[in-house]
């Protein structure tokens, strides 16, 4: 068992049985009582984030999540399927775990996948990810990047805001994270 001094970022917890990856944490040690560590857990399979203090030198469960660097095939109507770049070995991914990494999900693009215990957890997308507009309404004549947004599908079927000077076939970088639109991409 591991204690509180041991929480870091990224590092996986199982509390009441289910696994919680740490995305925010902090050592507070307040004037008058005893210090704590005041933690952000994102459930690892549900996504939900709660908050979450711990005492300082409290026990934790601190579980071991393999990270690897794998690349994706293709959509078989039931699952995601990935290959590992390092040996080749391909494995199934449900739509449940992909969540929506699928609405920037590129045939091989490569993507880090967390497991545990073989099992797949989480899909770690790249920050940002070029995407071809496959649709929107055309721009006009003197529409400048201040004057607003219009929807525009891309490639992989997601649906975006993009600034109105933005034509179709256009490639546009796109957050994978928020799905925002960050710039233009040239050729």
């Amino acid at each position: 068992m591991a204690s509180t001094a041991d929480i870091r970022n990224g590092v996986v917890l199982s509390i009441d049985g289910q696994l919680w990856s740490v995305v925010e944490f902090q050592h507070v040690k307040p004037g008058k009582g005893g210090a704590f560590v005041r933690t952000k857990l994102k459930n690892v399979v549900s996504g939900k984030v709660v908050d979450k203090t711990f005492n300082a030198g409290a026990k934790v469960d601190i579980q071991n999540v393999d990270r690897s660097d794998y690349q994706y095939l293709y959509n078989d109507g039931e699952s995601f399927v990935f290959m590992d770049v390092k040996d080749y070995d391909q494995i199934n991914v449900s739509d449940k775990v992909v969540g929506d990494a699928a609405r920037f999900l590129l045939e091989n693009m490569n993507v880090t996948i967390a497991m545990h215990d073989g099992l797949p957890l989480y899909i770690e997308m790249p920050p940002s990810v070029v995407l071809e507009i496959t649709y929107t309404e055309p721009g006009l004549q003197g529409d400048r990047s201040n004057a607003g947004n219009k929807p525009a599908t891309v490639e992989t079927g997601a649906e975006i805001q993009v600034p109105l000077f933005v034509d179709q076939g256009t490639k546009v970088k796109v957050d994978t994270r928020t799905g925002d639109y960050l710039g233009r991409v040239n050729d």
